[in-house]
């Protein structure tokens, strides 16, 4: 699962990221314009770069609580959770879109909602084991 988990990350980082980057350089230098990568307000490059920084967020949460939960509960079921929170993440920038909006908080909830539930499920049952010996 963590391996799958950072194959997401850089799939995020260096395809999707750096992919909108390179196509909006082109973009941007085709109409003459400049591209500011890091203080533009291109829509699209927030709306990646929004996937790239809630992927990385969650990160530490996510892998804390699978293993915790796949060392001291479960291992299979820690799998079966983590392999639906990487589905999850994945759909993520889909869900957010191509530019944000201001629709954006209700399409990602879908996504946000249940992986939120899944690390607190994750973590909750880790800790109950824990002090309950």
């Amino acid at each position: 699962m963590t391996a799958l988990y950072f194959t997401l990350w850089y799939a995020l980082l260096l395809g999707l990221q750096r992919g909108t980057k390179y196509r909006l350089l082109a973009e941007y230098a085709a109409r003459g314009e400049a591209f500011d990568r890091y203080f533009g307000q291109d829509p699209r490059m927030l709306a990646v770069d929004r996937a790239v920084a809630n992927t990385h967020e969650q990160m530490l949460p996510f892998l804390v609580t699978l293993w915790l939960h796949a060392v001291f509960v479960s291992p299979g079921r820690a799998t079966v959770l983590g392999v639906v929170y990487v589905v999850l993440r994945a759909v993520y920038p889909a869900l957010l879109g191509r530019s944000l909006s201001r629709t954006q908080p209700k399409r990602v909830f879908a996504v946000t909602g249940p992986s939120y539930l899944i690390v607190a499920w994750l973590g909750g049952q880790a800790l109950w084991t824990a002090l309950s010996g």
